[in-house]
Parts: C-alpha cells; structure tokens; sequence
C-alpha cells in the first residue's frame, strides 16, 4: 500500500522499504496539532502540581462524565491570581492552546485563562439540562417502573463505609431480616464519581438476581451532589430494565437523578422503608385481614342463617300440605256446586222439553188424525219400487187411482172409485 504524494519540498512517503523516523513523525504530529488553534475546555481539576520557584503548574483536567482528562500546563501566577481559590475538584473553563511535545511525545494544554464555574453557573446548567431532559420525556410518570411488593435482591451503590449505606442496610434488616444485598462501592462526589456510579449501575442492572436498585448518598453541597445532576448518569439510569431509587442527599436536595428514577426517596432510610417492607407491620396486616375475613364470614354465615329460618316459618314451608288441603275442600265445594248447577240445568231442560212435546202433540199430525182426519196420498208404481205424495186436489185422483189412506191406527189402501162434488 502507498501513501499520497507528498507536497512539494516534502519527506518520500512512508513504507516497509523506507519508513519515516520518530522525529519526522513527531514534528508532523506537532503540526496538525498546532492547527486546531486556541480552545476553551471545561473540565473538573483533579490534581494540582505548583512547586514554588518553577515556572510551569502542572494540572490534570478530567471529564467527569466519563474516564477521559488532560494535561494541563499553566503559569503558577495564574493559579495565585485567581478570583476563587482553585482546588482539586474545582470545576472551570479554560483557554489554551494544544501543543504537542516531540521530546516526550505527549500532548499538553497551554492555558493563558481559567475560569471558576461558581454556583450560580452550576445552577443554571442544571436547569438548562432539566429542561432538556424534561423535553426529551425522560422525566413522564408513565415511564416509572414499580418497584416489587418484597425484592429478593436488593443492589445498593453508595460510598464505603458511609452514613447513607449503614442506614440502608440498618434499617431494611430491622424490618425484614431476609432481605439480601448486592453493595456496590463507589466514589460520590469528585471526578471520578459518574464513571464508577454508571460502572456499578450498569452490572447490577445485568443481574438477574437484583430486583430493585438504589442510589444512595447523603446530603452535601450543590458541588459534592452535582455527579448526580450529571447528563450521562441520568441517561444510564433511564437506559436501566432494573427499577432505580434515587436517594440523594436530605428533602430540600433534588438532583436530576431524582426526576429520572423510577422513585424519588427523601433520605437513604426512607429509600429503604420504601423498597423493603416492614414484616411486622405486614404480619399484624395479615392478622388484621384474617380477623376481619373471619368475622365478615360469621357475618355472612348468620345473616343466610337467619334468611333459612325466616323461609322455613313461611306456612308454605312450615306445612307444605295445608295449601293442598285448602284447595281440595275448595274443590269439593267447587265440585258439589257444579253438580248442583248441572243438575238444575238438567232438570230446567227436561222440563222445557216435555212443554214442547206436549206443545207437539197438541200441534202435531197425530193429534189431528186421532180427532177424525186423515191423510190421502197418491201412490206411484208397484211393489218395492213404490213411491206416495200427499193428495191436494180432486184432480190429481182421477178414477181408478191407487191411493193410501193414512189414520190414527194405521193406514189403508184404496182406489178412487169416482168424483163427488
């Protein structure tokens, strides 16, 4: 592989056969480094070399978001002659130029400025960063996880031997002694504070044994509880599948963390009352639940008992044929009274109809015939096959025609002899 050309007036390029040495190397280095030009950089100091009589300051500038710092290289007369007394752990803003040393090889920041971010700063970038968060949706309720009813592991960050882990740990044991505790240390306040917090977070957030995770410091000033207000810290705690308490500092005190957690505690021991239940409150709890399911059970026993009783002295229940027995006396009575109805309705009719036989036999042909009258009808053909009507007139009998003669007692036959006028 070849390299570019060079310019004009420039070393060969670089390869295998004809490599370039250190010192052209390093000037070329030194160079491109030189054109990046004057910077201002804002970092937390964490180490200050001043000897007296030297005329270089030596200091180291971190980043306290992640594990990343700078030399520095100043005037020590910069150092005296600054408004606010600059210590390790101060936060500033520097200007300076980068300027790359080929005698050592390393790269060094000449400062001709330094700046002390006071608190009032430090506020308003907080504020300006809660804003951006809060747009962001970061700080929704509906994005809180719940925390579990009784963890089983319960991770802990907070520093060694600190006020805030004994009040943790002291007080979830005295209200559930089973309670287990994966305790992370690490530094919270300085420089190094958010690397180690977010390295600890983020092993315990793979756990798969911790159930709930709290952050836990005691309270401070705004500088000691500013790597809870940091950027990259909050985003951890939101990137977390592990529920996260934030216990921060005392009530007045409300890093971001708070706003980003999934619960806001007001202390380490309230993170703890909150987090672990307290077993003897559960178990009076339980009693008092007991006690009262039993007695809404006797309750609910007694009053059916009472409804069964009251069902049982109904006379339905009390004597279920007494009902029966009622209504067979009504039918009876009902019965006999139908009977007589039908009886004298009968005897109504038989006594209509034999008014109008008697009326019949008044009116009836018998009666007639048995007065002296006859009937005469006409007879047609002979035999089986014979057929009569009734003779009105004389002219219908001419002589010679069979007639049939019809009396009280019986009825003759006889031919027309003749007509008499």
């Amino acid at each position: 592989m070849t390299s570019a050309r060079p310019a004009s007036g420039g070393p060969p390029p670089s390869t295998a056969e004809h490599p370039w040495p250190v010192r052209t190397v390093s000037t070329k280095v030194a160079q491109w480094i030189d054109r990046l030009g004057s910077v201002w950089v804002e970092g937390q100091i964490t180490q200050i070399n001043a000897r007296p009589g030297t005329r270089t300051a030596f200091l180291v500038l971190r980043d306290p978001s992640v594990d990343m710092s700078l030399s520095v290289t100043c005037s020590p007369q910069l150092l005296r002659d600054a408004p606010v007394p600059l210590t390790e752990g101060s936060r500033v803003v520097m200007f300076g130029k980068l300027s790359f040393y080929t005698g050592r090889g390393t790269v060094s920041l000449r400062v001709t400025e330094i700046r002390a971010v006071g608190i009032g700063e430090l506020l308003a970038r907080i504020e300006r960063l809660r804003a951006l968060l809060a747009a962001e949706g970061l700080f929704d309720p509906r994005l809180k996880r719940p925390l579990p009813f009784l963890p089983a592991t319960i991770g802990l960050i907070t520093a060694r031997a600190s006020a805030a882990e004994r009040d943790v740990l002291g007080v979830a044991q005295r209200r559930w002694p089973a309670v287990r505790f994966e305790v992370r240390h690490a530094t919270v306040q300085g420089p190094t504070a958010v690397p180690q917090i977010i390295a600890a977070l983020d092993e315990l957030d793979h756990d798969p044994h911790v159930d709930v995770i709290i952050l836990a410091r005691g309270g401070g000033s705004v500088e000691d509880l500013l790597p809870f207000s940091d950027e990259t810290l909050c985003r951890a705690i939101v990137a977390c599948t592990t529920p996260v308490v934030s216990a921060i500092g005392h009530e007045p005190d409300s890093p971001l963390s708070d706003h980003v957690a999934d619960l806001r505690a007001a202390t380490p021991t309230d993170a703890a009352k909150r987090v672990v239940p307290d077993a003897v409150a559960e178990q009076a709890l339980v009693s008092e639940l007991r006690e009262r399911s039993a007695a809404a059970l006797r309750n609910w026993v007694e009053r059916e008992s009472h409804r069964v009783e009251q069902l049982r002295s109904r006379p339905v229940l009390a004597d279920p044929l007494q009902a029966i027995e009622s209504r067979a006396e009504e039918v009876g009575r009902l019965r006999d009274a139908g009977r007589r109805d039908v009886s004298r309705s009968i005897a109504s009719e038989a006594t209509t109809l034999e008014h109008l036989q008697a009326r019949l036999k008044t009116l009836g042909p018998a009666a007639t015939l048995a007065r002296g009258y006859a009937v005469v009808q006409k007879i047609f053909g002979d035999g089986g096959d014979a057929e009569s009507e009734v003779l009105r007139s004389v002219d219908d009998a001419p002589p010679g025609t069979q007639i049939r003669v019809r009396l009280a007692d019986g009825a003759v036959r006889a031919a027309v002899m003749g007509r008499e006028s």
